[in-house]
């Protein structure tokens, strides 16, 4: 009995190993006074930075399991992009993806692909836009009025920013955007 007694004094004494003391770390993107961002293991207003992805306020008839509509607005994909994320769901990042013309075979990839995607920590989600060749403008015949501001482009596509799991190691993924039906919708 007292062999025991003291192999157990003696395990409770031995440091535990720093390996499993340590839980993963999250990498945040936060946006400091300056305008600059930094990324960190802490929390932003640790930092007196502000996040880059603010939490998300549920709006009525959008909560839980049912969804009130397709996405309108680029902002409220983006929004389903990070809940979907956010709650590791698979199954509600498919259901803003555009599944037209996909084959079975196709469709068992798409969704492993997406099932990887919301496994890992979201850092940012941002628009992709079109290359495109600057238009020379003459400045005399802008300030005339003569020639309309070429306007901005519209995005083609979301980038969306992650971390490899408990690691730090950058993981990208790019959504192709289409507009159907009057909603937007994700590609890969």
């Amino acid at each position: 009995m007292k062999p025991l007694v003291w192999l157990l004094l003696c395990a409770l004494c031995l440091p535990s190993p720093p390996a499993l003391a340590q839980a993963p770390q999250r990498v945040n993107r936060c946006t400091n006074a300056q305008g600059e961002t930094v990324f960190t293991d802490r929390r932003c207003d640790a930092l007196g930075a502000t996040s880059r992805l603010p939490p998300r306020t549920a709006s009525v008839g959008n909560t839980g399991i049912y969804r009130a509509g397709c996405a309108r607005r680029l902002s409220e994909l983006t929004g389903q992009i990070r809940d979907a994320v956010s709650a590791q769901d698979v199954n509600r990042l498919s259901s803003i993806y555009l599944w037209s013309n996909v084959s079975n075979a196709t469709a068992n990839q798409i969704i492993g692909r997406l099932e990887s995607v919301v496994q890992r920590p979201l850092i940012d989600i941002a628009p992709v836009y079109p290359d495109s060749t600057p238009v020379w403008v003459d400045p005399t015949l802008a300030a005339a009025g003569a020639v309309e501001a070429p306007s901005r482009p519209r995005p083609v596509g979301l980038r969306i920013e992650q971390t490899l799991g408990s690691t730090a190691t950058p993981a990208r993924t790019v959504f192709g955007l289409r507009r159907q039906y009057g909603c937007f919708w994700i590609t890969l």
